[in-house]
């Protein structure tokens, strides 16, 4: 009886001290002066360890708070102090580990940290065989008032180490963020005071409820990320200071480290910080907003001189001969509407991308013509247009239908608004200088931004518009009325047909070479018929000549660039399909990068192929072996060229971009092509020879 007796209080202690070794119980807070021994012990702390293996000894230091009590990060951002442990044992070094955190708000000031329970996982090398660990805990927690609070603490590590430790040390590295797993891209660049950090999420997860932790950086403050996400894609932008307040330093070169978190999945970033070029967020970081409204209202004047819209310019101007001498209050009244037509416009095209933004919705100027049926109602539009300027019809209404018209805002007030609307749309298409920056900057804004940005492209466009119509006297600057009147509106219809079977040919993706090609044929041939008919046979002579010409270049056309069987020029660059992993490769095989994403829609597109990229150095360029050139085509939609695009905060095309062994950020081109920039760039990101 003695024997059993005695061998269940050696089982006892033995099973006692596998529980408890190694395990300092929970340490509560020790009374201080201002504190009675009613007050509640608001935070707890126990720490545990496993025995000493090769050097090294896991800790678990865990943590709980009563509840609107809260401790620290590593960077505990405006305020508080990081848990530290100070050593007493001979230490060499502490591997601390970080549970993802959490943002806490408090009168204006930003604090990372945690609350409730939270265990860290630490392994701690010494060099020396280790009898026990001892050291001091020193635990900062706030609620309304702040406590820094020291835990001295000793493990006897010869003690059997708790039965669940291993599985416990492993849950808790489990909600360490790891270095993998959400992020597919990062992208990290500092201008003007301002640090963007630009993510791409895992192909086909969208972000929900993100969150960006940052690291201390040596000399500088960061302030609270500002985070836009659009899809996969995420931007956010932190205001950069120095320590006392003052301006930023330069933290181009150096490496940033930060936690980016989305619901329960984290991951730890550390990247080097570069300077941005070409992206959203060097338009956001390195340009204020009036700056962008600057830029809206050139890139809107400049579009009147592209192609699309000046036939429309030109008509309208002509239009004023036909306004009697001294009238010109009339003058100042049409041009007055026109103005508000391209206003308008832009007011409906800033609510159209309102609304795909609230949609989540892909959104870029002229992203319109890739649906055919808008193609098609432009062609319709342009033909009716062709055919009034050919004479082919008039409206004539008598002389009292024409005067209620013209007062209620028909023929003689509608007119001229709806004129001021197709020179818009026919604008969408066209991508201007400084127009790229202002619609990219306004679609990744606030939407107070974006319709401000919008108006200011407006205003832009119609400030020719407006001009005429403070100083009607200017339009009369043109030579009288007479004969010449008559091949002016000739050549504005020649214009207007040119434009319309550009129309015709941006079908051809969507409906074949050979429908386009017949809807083209039928609208020349119908033509013709129609001034014979108008005309006689004879004044149609010239006109069949001319349109036979016109048709001969839409087929050659429509075949050289949909079979590549004839050109007048030809590209002999071997274009690969652009994709994210075709960048990489090349990259990692030390070649050189050209990125071109066009689209049989695009004017300027066409402009820098013919004027720059089939030139015979250019296309020696971009064929020399270590060079890959891509090319993405956004003729139709594609929600891949569509991310590439809105990866880099692009909006519109043409898009061109660099990479290379010098050039791992990538450096984005003109909107217009350059031969001297575009060889100086690639000489730039050519890397060392191997």
């Amino acid at each position: 009886m003695r024997f059993l007796i005695n061998s269940f209080f050696i089982f006892f202690a033995l099973f006692s001290s596998s529980l408890y070794a190694a395990d300092t119980g929970w340490l509560q807070l020790a009374n201080t002066g201002w504190m009675n021994d009613n007050t509640p012990r608001h935070a707890q702390v126990r720490l545990l360890s496993s025995a000493q293996e090769n050097g090294k000894i896991e800790v678990l230091l865990d943590v709980k708070l009563d509840e609107g009590w809260k401790t620290y990060w590593r960077s505990p951002g405006e305020g508080g102090v990081a848990p530290e442990i100070v050593w007493s044992s001979p230490v060499e070094s502490t591997d601390w580990q970080w549970p993802t955190p959490g943002r806490f708000d408090v009168a204006g000031v930003s604090t990372q940290g945690y609350m409730g329970d939270v265990v860290f996982p630490i392994t701690v090398t010494s060099n020396e065989k280790l009898d026990k660990l001892a050291g001091t805990l020193t635990l900062s927690t706030c609620s309304n008032v702040c406590i820094l609070t020291d835990y001295p603490f000793e493990l006897d590590l010869t003690e059997p180490v708790p039965a669940d430790f291993t599985w416990a040390f492993n849950q808790a590295k489990g909600a360490v963020p790891p270095s993998s797993g959400l992020v597919e891209q990062t992208k990290v660049g500092f201008a003007n005071d301002k640090l963007i950090i630009e993510l791409q999420k895992n192909t086909g997860n969208s972000w929900e409820q993100p969150n960006i932790f940052t690291d201390v950086v040596e000399g500088a403050a960061l302030g609270v990320p500002v985070i836009e996400t659009s899809g996969e894609h995420l931007t956010a932008t932190i205001d950069v200071g120095d320590d006392w307040g003052g301006e930023s330093p330069d933290l181009t070169g150096k490496t940033i480290s930060f936690v980016v978190s989305d619901g329960d999945i984290s991951q730890q970033i550390s990247h080097q910080v570069s300077t941005f070029t070409g992206t959203i967020a060097s338009k956001v970081s390195s340009a204020s907003l009036w700056q962008v409204v600057l830029f809206a209202l050139l890139g809107g004047l400049i579009l009147n001189l592209m192609p699309c819209v000046l036939p429309v310019l030109a008509m309208k101007l002509g239009s004023v001969l036909m306004v009697p001498q001294g009238e010109q209050k009339t003058i100042r009244r049409q041009f007055l509407l026109s103005s508000s037509g391209i206003l308008v416009s832009f007011w409906l095209l800033a609510l159209l991308m309102t609304l795909l933004r609230v949609g989540q919705q892909a959104v870029g100027w002229g992203i319109q013509f890739q649906n055919p049926w808008f193609i098609g109602f432009m062609v319709v539009v342009t033909a009716l247009f062709t055919a009034n300027l050919f004479g082919l019809f008039e409206i004539n209404l008598g002389s009292k239908a024409n005067t209620r018209l013209a007062t209620a805002g028909g023929h003689g007030n509608s007119g001229h608004f709806w004129q001021g609307v197709f020179a818009t749309l026919l604008a969408t298409p066209c991508s201007a200088p400084f127009l790229g920056t202002a619609v990219a900057f306004a679609l990744a804004a606030p939407m107070e931004e974006l319709w401000l940005i919008f108006t200011a492209l407006g205003v832009g466009m119609s400030l020719p518009w407006l001009l005429i119509a403070a100083f009607p006297a200017i339009a009369r600057l043109l030579p009288k009325p007479g004969m010449w009147m008559l091949k002016l509106r000739a050549i504005l219809g020649v214009m207007m047909l040119v434009s319309s079977l550009w129309l015709i040919s941006l079908l051809i993706p969507h409906f074949g070479v050979s429908t386009s090609t017949s809807i083209a044929v039928i609208f020349l041939v119908l033509l013709v018929v129609f001034i014979a008919i108008k005309r006689g046979v004879r004044a149609a002579i010239l006109p069949f000549i001319l349109f036979a010409v016109f048709a001969g270049g839409f087929v050659w056309m429509t075949q050289e660039q949909h079979s590549g069987s004839r050109s007048l020029v030809k590209d002999t660059v071997n274009w690969q399909p652009l994709t994210e992993q075709a960048i990489a490769d090349a990259l990692a095989d030390n070649k050189r990068v050209f990125i071109d994403v066009t689209a049989e829609w695009c004017v300027t597109c066409k402009a820098n192929k013919y004027n720059v990229l089939l030139r015979d150095d250019i296309q020696q360029l971009l064929s020399e072996p270590d060079v890959v050139a891509l090319r993405g085509d956004w003729t139709k939609p594609s929600p891949e060229i569509t991310a590439f695009l809105q990866k880099r905060g692009q909006v519109a095309v043409p898009f061109n971009q660099i990479y290379g062994p010098n050039l791992a950020e990538g450096e984005v081109l003109s909107t217009i092509l350059d031969r001297e920039s575009l060889i100086s760039v690639m000489n730039q990101a050519k890397g060392a020879t191997k």
